[in-house]
């Protein structure tokens, strides 16, 4: 199995709240963007997952704020994807400022979506198994 997925994020100054630190909406961005960069690290990009007829869909976030993440301030995002038997899996991420202090959890349910049916794959694991290059980073 691969190690844990993580990408670095630089926090920009246009992503702060009135506050000073980071929006809560752009939390939601950083781990988009690491999601997505798990996957282009499995192979299984938007080209692939279009080819293919499916594509991740997002159906529950929630976050758990632990520290402030400020202008200048980076932060590593990692990308941990729980697979269970139905149709829907977990993702898990957690949010670690480069001087190694957490400042935010983030959990979700998601599933892979038939494009042409528009209803969730009945295996996910199995199905991103079959188009990724390199499986293990996605955990299956």
């Amino acid at each position: 199995m691969a190690d844990l997925f993580q990408v670095r994020v630089a926090v920009r100054g246009y992503e702060l709240d009135l506050q000073g630190h980071v929006n809560q909406a752009v939390y939601l961005q950083y781990g988009e963007h690491a999601r997505w960069q798990c996957f282009l690290a499995a192979g299984v990009g938007p080209d692939v997952l279009v080819r293919a007829g499916v594509g991740p869909v997002v159906l529950e976030t929630t976050i758990r704020y632990l520290k402030e993440l400020r202008a200048g301030d980076e932060v590593d995002v990692t990308c941990r994807f729980v697979w269970g038997d139905g149709k829907t899996f977990r993702v898990e991420q957690d949010y670690t400022r480069a001087d190694g202090v957490p400042v935010a959890r983030v959990t979700g349910v998601a599933g892979l979506m038939d494009r042409t049916t528009r209803r969730l794959v009945a295996d996910p694991a199995g199905r991103l198994r079959e188009l990724a290059t390199d499986p293990s980073w996605l955990g299956v």
